[in-house]
């Protein structure tokens, strides 16, 4: 899948395999972090609800990242 095609809807599908829900993860974060819908959606969010995310998409980078991965790929830091 490049960068500059929007995923499939229809292609994400859980359950079936590792490698398939890898790759349904990863459309629907794309889909997800679509500007238009995040721009309707983060404004309803309560405080609790954007805090909430916040901390558990940075607990899962924290686990799963070192130090320099994160600053790289999350922040755009060049080595």
């Amino acid at each position: 899948m490049s960068d500059s095609t929007a995923p499939d809807p229809g292609s994400i599908m859980f359950g079936l395999s590792r490698e398939s829900d890898e790759r349904s993860l990863v459309a629907f974060v794309q889909l997800f972090s679509q500007p238009q819908l995040l721009a309707t959606l983060v404004p309803r969010l309560h405080d609790e609800e954007l805090h909430g995310l916040v901390d558990s998409l940075t607990a899962l980078m924290r686990r799963h990242m070192r130090e320099e991965e994160y600053h790289q790929l999350f922040l755009g830091e060049r080595p």
